[in-house]
């Protein structure tokens, strides 16, 4: 079943109108016309059951008919990761969607080599993996800040597990086994690593938790897959 995320209110009887990348996707990818079997979702509605209900070639309406699935909440971890090589972001975006992440928040590090992020490329990155995987919501997409301006402002109740590649934290495992029942978030640095005075300053804060991800060194991208994977395992959705 072809999945789609829409952002219009969705119920049983509905006819609402997609959009010109739904329709690009179903009639010229897909090749797929009226009648044929969708399925719609977002996460305040959750997901229907549907089928196309006119097409031509950049408009597209949906004939919404039962509910599959009811909204359930989606609590996943944050990622907050330093602006990397395009490639790289997008690939961040991807998997991150496919691993359960709630929010994804673009940084701007000391040592960050790209300045400007393309959100309305991610988000669409996400979207789609949000389709292809089956979670209901897509990831709240932020604008990027300065480092600093975040971690002023940041909400002391959620921890921010920090990638530390120092070699002098404890492992990643480790701190989440004695992280307790808190929300949390995971920083990622960028290519060239935190700034060591930029580490130091958020080794300082009570909020965050330092932790080491394994001897040898990572790709921010690799960073990023491998720290949600390990909290999802250990303190998330993958634990049953």
């Amino acid at each position: 079943m072809i999945r789609l995320h829409v952002e219009t209110t969705l119920h049983e009887g509905a006819m609402p109108a997609g959009t010109a990348r739904h329709a690009h996707y179903l009639g010229t990818v897909m090749r797929r016309g009226p009648g044929d079997a969708v399925a719609l979702f977002n996460a305040g509605d959750g997901e229907f059951q549907a089928e196309i209900a006119t097409l031509r070639k950049d408009r597209i309406t949906f004939r919404v008919g039962a509910r599959l699935r009811t909204p359930a909440p989606e609590s996943g971890p944050w990622l907050v990761f330093a602006a990397v090589k395009r490639e790289a972001m997008d690939l961040i975006a991807e998997k991150a969607t496919e691993l359960g992440a709630a929010v994804l928040q673009p940084v701007l590090a000391a040592r960050s080599n790209v300045t400007r992020v393309g959100t309305e490329r991610l988000r669409a990155i996400a979207i789609e993996a949000a389709e292809q995987c089956g979670r209901l919501s897509v990831p709240d997409l932020r604008e990027p800040v300065p480092l600093p301006v975040l971690i002023g402002g940041w909400d002391a109740a959620r921890s921010l597990v920090v990638a530390d590649e120092s070699g002098t934290a404890p492992p990643l495992a480790r701190v989440l086994a004695d992280a307790g029942s808190r929300p949390l978030a995971l920083l990622i640095g960028p290519e060239g690593g935190f700034d060591p005075l930029e580490l130091d300053g958020l080794r300082r804060r009570p909020f965050v938790l330092a932790a080491g991800l394994g001897p040898r060194i990572l790709r921010a991208e690799t960073a990023a897959i491998a720290g949600l994977a390990l909290i999802q395992a250990l303190t998330g959705d993958w634990r049953g």
